[in-house]
């Protein structure tokens, strides 16, 4: 993945768990399996889970396991 372009303007930041918006390119497949993963953790934890909240687990569970946070 390379970064051609400054997205600076993009970062805004939430307030809240320290949550900054960015743009991210997905493949099709990706999108489909978000929203089923979404569903499936939505259903387990009866409260509702988005792409986003998805998303930001599997970059932690995958920022874990290389050791960049604990």
């Amino acid at each position: 993945m390379s970064d051609r372009h400054n997205h600076s303007h993009l970062h805004h930041e939430h307030g809240h768990h320290g949550l900054v918006e960015v743009t991210l390119l997905l493949e099709d497949e990706h999108m489909e399996a978000l929203d089923e993963v979404a569903a499936e953790i939505s259903k387990e934890l009866k409260q509702p889970w988005d792409r986003g909240a998805v998303v930001r687990l599997a970059l932690s569970e995958f920022f874990s396991r290389r050791g960049k946070i604990t």
